[in-house]
């Protein structure tokens, strides 16, 4: 009797010790830790793993290749992740490998994505630490969704008062019952296709008068294209000068002969008193005196023509403003 109640128990025993080889069996399977087959350690550290536990799994490019081995607090604000990874792994995966949590699905398990870096690096070893990078999680999506949604109330509230503001305006009903008014609108319209037919047709016109100018084609043109006719302003330039520097020598000269002139007449000497007493040279006198007031006058005016004329515009601008340095520069 007590050789069958310990057998009873020897027997109660393994059936136990089985169960439970068998449900940890089970365990490690429905986890995919990678039993049985070679593998090595990588690490990623992130801010906030977003609820992802050991055991999730650790993807490449959507294909898995691996579990997550331990997550743990290095700091306050960094988080460390130890993922076990598939031996084979080790001639794809490189250091500048970029690892993020996500989800598995919507609503589904964390999981750990690495995708490929683009700048070539060496290959990943054993203990490794990857770049990471923050993902969007669930609970973000989900405020930005409630963000939107009420925006989009917003949107139908306020899309709501205008409609009623529309059906119960008068005036806007009056205006749209107007029969008169598709007539005006189509007149105003006829009247924009007017005018901008004729601003078309003044920038036609301004585009073939720059395009002649630039052709050398009429007084303009030929003013800025031919050579011949600077060559000729500059002449015409260059005689004005001559003529203002005899101008001013003929000036100089009808100087000292009014000087000679007071001189003789204060003392009763030379030829100009004995010529003011013959009356024949005095009217000779007369007669040279006022024709050369005429001519003086005559080139005053041909002077002033000169001075509004466009071609020589410049000239007498610039001539005057160096009269005007030289007066103020004795004061300064």
């Amino acid at each position: 009797m007590k050789q069958k109640a310990w057998n009873n128990i020897k027997l109660g025993v393994f059936v136990l010790a089985g169960l439970l080889l068998l449900i940890a069996g089970l365990y490690l399977i429905g986890k995919d830790t990678n039993l049985f087959s070679r593998n090595y350690i990588l690490r990623a550290q992130f801010s906030n793993v977003e609820g992802l536990v050991v055991g999730n799994n650790v993807r490449y490019s959507g294909i898995q290749v691996g579990t997550v081995k331990e997550v743990k607090f290095l700091s306050d604000t960094l988080i460390e992740v130890r993922m076990v990874v598939e031996e084979d792994m080790q001639s794809i995966i490189r250091k500048d490998d970029i690892a993020s949590v996500g989800t598995d699905g919507l609503m589904g398990n964390k999981i750990i994505n690495i995708a490929p870096g683009r700048t070539g690096a060496p290959l990943a070893v054993e203990n490794d630490l990857l770049r990471t990078e923050e993902g969007n999680s669930t609970e973000a999506m989900l405020a930005k969704l409630a963000l939107t949604n009420n925006n989009l109330l917003e949107i139908s509230n306020e899309l709501k008062k205008t409609v009623q503001n529309i059906n119960t305006s008068r005036n806007l009903w009056r205006l749209l019952n107007d029969e008169s008014l598709p007539a005006s609108v189509l007149e105003s319209l006829a009247n924009i296709r007017r005018a901008t037919e004729k601003a078309q047709a003044t920038v036609a016109d301004l585009q073939t008068i720059v395009a002649d100018v630039k052709a050398g084609k009429g007084t303009v043109g030929q003013l800025l294209r031919d050579t011949a006719m600077a060559v000729s302003l500059a002449d015409a330039v260059k005689g004005i000068r001559q003529l203002e520097n005899r101008a001013d020598t003929l000036a100089t000269q009808l100087s000292e002969l009014v000087t000679t002139l007071d001189n003789d007449l204060a003392t009763g000497k030379g030829p100009v008193p004995a010529a003011l007493h013959d009356s024949l040279m005095v009217q000779k006198v007369h007669s040279i005196l006022s024709r050369v007031d005429t001519s003086a006058a005559r080139f005053n005016e041909n002077m002033e023509a000169m001075k509004h004329n466009f071609l020589f515009r410049g000239y007498f601008k610039k001539q005057e403003k160096e009269k005007q340095k030289q007066a103020q520069a004795p004061q300064q």
